[in-house]
């Protein structure tokens, strides 16, 4: 009896041992995968800012992973149209994108309030919202039903409110203005008379060239600079009040994401929250310099627009808000949450943000 039970304790631990190892054996066949992945973008390849953002993406996750998920990036069209990035990694035909929430109203008209919310939250505001405020759980319930994770992707900040063909002087000059203007942004266009239309960027400069449209919203004078619509536009107009804090998006392939050891999952979203504030410096920096150059070496005229008009899109873009919400119920939780969140930062940064760039200016 005691051979026995010594005979069968050696057995046990020898296939504790074995398991033990085929284990450890497993764990390292998982850590030294590497993983080739596709990323798609609504932007022309390595175009300032909104183009390089994913290639930084992906140089940093190379890096963090030590090589073990590589990521190839392709600019609008070479793999998929600008305007099907959402699709395709939907689909899996890629398992990563990197794009603007408000394409996708199509889906779900509540999309829009993830990009921005006309005269809504900054950047600063935005990300904190999304962050902290709950904002990307609602985001996530969202895309979840469309097999797709979505991270915040980068920030543009305040942007312009865009080129123009013909003086805005008052509301009645939107009347039959053929706009480039997504999202919200365009509902509100549409609303004072004018006529929204959704372009990829890459045929703006040409479409105002032609004259298919009469005036496009693009982003800032970082962008606008680099797309050269000063060579075809008469007009500079600000402030961006249909995009305060446009956040763009990196939307991820769910079931490729949970496909990676938890290691790589992390570092996928290490890398898009250093990729979406990273964005925001550089165009913070860029869009200084820019906007001097059009104005002194191109002689842009810069306008701001008229109060009366801002007054006007100001009411008619909660006339949009309160319609889109109307018959759909989760778009009425997000344009609660995020109204909750105004409220609360409007009253802070008013002793805080805003005390500080008047008394700067004085």
């Amino acid at each position: 009896m005691r051979i026995l039970f010594w005979a069968a304790l050696v057995l046990l631990l020898t296939s504790c041992g074995d398991n033990d190892n085929n284990q450890a054996q497993g764990d390292n066949a998982a850590s030294q995968q590497v993983y080739k992945w596709k990323l798609v973008t609504s932007w022309p390849k390595n175009y300032p800012g909104l183009g390089t953002a994913p290639e930084n993406f992906a140089k940093k996750v190379e890096a963090m992973s030590n090589g073990r998920l590589k990521i190839k990036v392709f600019g609008a069209g070479q793999l998929v149209p600008a305007l099907q990035v959402f699709d395709a990694v939907s689909q899996g035909t890629a398992q990563i994108g990197h794009s603007g929430a408000y394409y996708w109203t199509g889906k779900n008209k509540a999309t829009a309030f993830f990009t921005s919310i006309p005269f809504g939250l900054n950047a600063q505001e935005m990300n904190a919202w999304l962050h902290y405020g709950g904002g990307l759980e609602l985001w996530r319930e969202l895309y979840a039903p469309f097999n797709l994770v979505p991270f915040a992707g980068g920030s543009t900040g305040v942007q312009m409110a865009g080129w123009f063909n013909r003086e805005i002087n008052s509301m009645a000059d939107i009347k039959g203005l053929k706009m480039r203007i997504p999202g919200l942004g365009g509902d509100v266009i549409t609303r004072a008379g004018g006529e929204s239309v959704n372009i990829p960027g890459g045929e703006l400069y040409t479409a105002m060239q032609t004259g298919v449209i009469d005036a496009t919203e693009w982003v800032g004078p970082y962008n606008d600079l680099a797309f050269g619509f000063h060579q075809v536009a008469k007009y500079y107009y600000y402030p961006g009040w249909h995009e305060p804090g446009p956040t763009l998006e990196f939307t991820v392939n769910k079931p490729a994401l949970e496909s990676l050891p938890a290691d790589l999952q992390a570092i996928i979203e290490t890398a898009a929250r250093a990729v979406n504030q990273d964005m925001l410096d550089e165009y913070t920096a860029r869009n200084n310099t820019a906007l001097e150059e059009l104005v002194n070496v191109h002689g842009v005229e810069v306008r701001k627009l008229p109060d009366e008009v801002i007054q006007g899109l100001r009411k008619l873009s909660a006339e949009a808000i309160s319609e889109l919400t109307k018959d759909n119920e989760f778009a009425q939780r997000v344009a609660q949450s995020i109204a909750e969140f105004k409220r609360q930062a409007t009253a802070y940064h008013g002793i805080s943000e805003e005390a500080f760039y008047k008394a700067r200016q004085q």
